[in-house]
C-alpha cells in the first residue's frame, strides 16, 4: 500500500505540476481576453436570467436550464466548497485561498465556453434523450480525427467521477455523520446507496428535479451560515484579507494549524481546490449542461425576429380586387381585366405595377427576379421560400408556383433548404399570392428545425 500511495504521489505532482497550473488558468485567462471580458460584462445578465430558466418550456432537451445549473452545482455546494477550501487553506496556507480566487475568476470564462459548446454539439439518442460534453464537442467540433482524443475523456471522466465524485463526498458524508450522530459507516453507505439509485433510476429528469429542488436549499443555507460566521468575526475580516493576499506571494510559516507551504505549493493547492472547487475545465458541468432545454430571452427572440426582416423581401401578386371575409369591403380597383397587379399591398391595397396575365413560370421569374437583386443572392446561398395565398387561391395553384421557383433559384445556383406553402397569414380574399424569401445562414436553419408548438404553428 505505502509503495501505491508513493506511486500516486509522484502522478499526482506530474499531473499538477507548472504546466497543468499554466494551462488551467492560461487558458481561462486567454477565453477571457478572447471573448473580451464577456463573462465579466454580462455578470449581472447572467444573475437576471437565472430564474427564468425555472419556466423554460423548450422542446429541445430534457431539463430546464436551471434545473442543469443546480445539478452541476451539486457537486460544488459542500465537498467541493467546504473540504476542499479547507484542505487548500491547511496545506498551502491563506495564499491558496487567493489564487482559488485567481482561478475561480479566469475560470467564469472556461466554464462558459465548455459549456456553450457542449450545447451546441450535443447529439439526440435514439431514445429521445439528449447527450453530450467534451467527449461529444471533441467528436463533433473536431472531426472524425479525434474521436479516440474524446474516448480517452469519457474514460478519464469516469475514473475522476467516482474518485474526486462520488468517493470523496460519500467518505466526507459517512465521516461527519458517524463522528456526530454515532451511526456505523456501513449504515450510512447503504442508505446513500439507496438514495442515488433512487434518483439515478429516473434518468437525467429526476436527477435534474432532485437538484433543483435540494441544492438551492443547500446554496442558501451555505451563504447563511459563512455570511453569520463572517458577522462573528467581523473585526477579523480586514486582517484575514491581507494575509490571504500577502501570503499568496510569500511562503508561509508552520503557525496554528497550517503545515507551512511554499508560494509554489499555494498556488498548485489554490488552482487544483478551485477547479474541485468550480469545476471550471474538469468537463463534468458540461454534460449536465448539454440536457437543458434551450430558451431565448426576449430580447435575443427580438433580435432573431430582427435578423429575420432584414434578410426578407416579399412581393404580393393579385388577380382580382381583394374583398374582407367579414364585411365585403373591396380593396383596390383591378375590375373585370385582363390585368395583374405585382407589388400590391399586403392586405390587397392596390397602388402596384400593373401587367397582363402571365403563366405561373413567367410570373414566377419576374418576381423571383425582383427578390433576388432586393436580397443580393449569389450562387451558393441557401433560402427560405414561402408562396402565401391570397384567400382565394387553391392549393394546387400554390404548389405550382412553389415548384416554378424552386426550379428558377435552382437554375440560378441558390439552394431552398426550408419552405412554407398555403394560406399562412391573410385577411382578404383574392386571387393572388405573396412570394417570400429569406437569406439565411446555418443558425437561422437550426432554428427553423427546432420543434415548437403554438396555437398558430406547430412543428414537431
Amino acid at each position: 500500500m505505502e509503495a501505491f500511495m508513493a506511486w500516486l504521489k509522484s502522478v499526482n505532482d506530474v499531473v499538477w505540476g507548472p504546466g497543468m497550473l499554466v494551462l488551467l488558468v492560461g487558458t481561462g485567462l486567454y477565453l477571457t481576453v478572447g471573448l473580451k471580458f464577456f463573462t465579466f460584462r454580462n455578470f449581472f445578465r447572467g444573475l437576471k436570467n437565472l430564474w427564468a430558466g425555472r419556466s423554460n418550456q423548450s422542446e429541445q432537451g430534457e431539463i430546464s436550464p436551471f434545473n442543469a445549473l443546480m445539478t452541476a452545482l451539486a457537486a460544488d455546494i459542500g465537498t467541493g466548497n467546504i473540504v476542499g477550501v479547507s484542505t487548500a487553506i491547511y496545506i498551502g496556507g491563506p495564499g491558496a485561498l487567493f489564487w482559488m480566487w485567481v482561478t475561480a475568476l479566469v475560470g467564469m470564462a472556461t466554464k462558459f465556453s465548455e459549456v456553450l459548446l457542449s450545447v451546441h454539439f450535443r447529439e439526440k439518442t435514439p431514445a429521445g434523450n439528449w447527450v453530450g460534453g467534451a467527449m461529444y464537442f471533441i467528436k463533433n467540433g473536431l472531426g472524425p480525427k479525434w474521436v479516440w482524443l474524446g474516448t480517452c475523456f469519457a474514460v478519464f471522466g469516469i475514473c475522476a467521477c467516482i474518485g474526486t465524485g462520488g468517493m470523496v463526498q460519500a467518505k466526507a458524508i459517512t465521516d461527519n455523520i458517524s463522528g456526530t450522530f454515532g451511526l456505523p459507516a456501513w449504515l450510512c453507505g447503504l442508505v446513500l446507496v439507496a438514495l442515488c439509485v433512487a434518483v439515478l433510476l429516473g434518468g437525467v429528469r429526476r436527477i435534474g428535479a432532485v437538484a433543483g429542488k435540494i441544492v438551492p436549499f443547500m446554496a442558501i443555507m451555505y451563504v447563511f451560515m459563512c455570511l453569520l460566521i463572517i458577522g462573528m468575526n467581523i473585526e477579523k475580516v480586514p486582517s484575514v484579507f491581507w494575509w490571504v493576499i500577502s501570503d499568496a506571494f510569500q511562503p508561509t510559516a508552520a503557525t496554528g494549524g497550517f503545515v507551512g507551504a511554499t508560494v509554489m505549493m499555494a498556488i498548485r493547492l489554490g488552482v487544483a481546490r478551485g477547479l474541485f472547487s468550480n469545476e471550471s475545465g474538469l468537463g463534468s458541468a458540461p454534460i449536465a449542461a448539454a440536457a437543458a432545454r434551450e430558451g431565448k430571452s426576449l430580447d435575443e427572440v427580438a433580435e432573431i425576429a430582427q435578423r429575420y426582416a432584414d434578410s426578407m423581401a416579399s412581393v404580393t401578386v393579385k388577380s382580382t380586387d381583394a374583398t374582407h371575409p367579414q364585411n365585403g369591403m373591396s380593396f383596390g380597383d383591378l375590375g373585370e381585366t385582363d390585368l395583374m397587379e405585382i407589388g400590391a399591398g399586403q392586405h390587397g391595397e392596390g397602388g402596384g405595377v400593373r401587367v397582363p396575365m402571365m403563366s405561373s413560370k413567367d410570373t414566377v421569374a419576374t418576381v423571383a427576379e425582383a427578390l433576388c437583386k432586393a436580397l443580393d443572392l449569389k450562387p451558393g446561398d441557401k433560402t427560405f421560400v414561402m408562396i402565401n395565398g391570397c384567400g382565394a387561391t387553391t392549393m394546387m395553384e400554390m404548389l405550382v408556383l412553389f415548384k416554378d421557383t424552386v426550379e428558377f433559384l435552382k437554375a440560378k445556383g441558390i439552394e431552398v433548404v426550408a419552405s412554407m406553402v398555403g394560406e399562412i397569414l391573410t385577411v382578404q380574399e383574392a386571387a393572388g399570392f405573396q412570394m417570400n424569401i429569406a437569406k439565411w445562414d446555418e443558425e437561422m436553419l437550426r432554428l427553423w428545425n427546432t420543434p415548437c408548438r403554438t396555437p398558430a404553428f406547430s412543428k414537431e
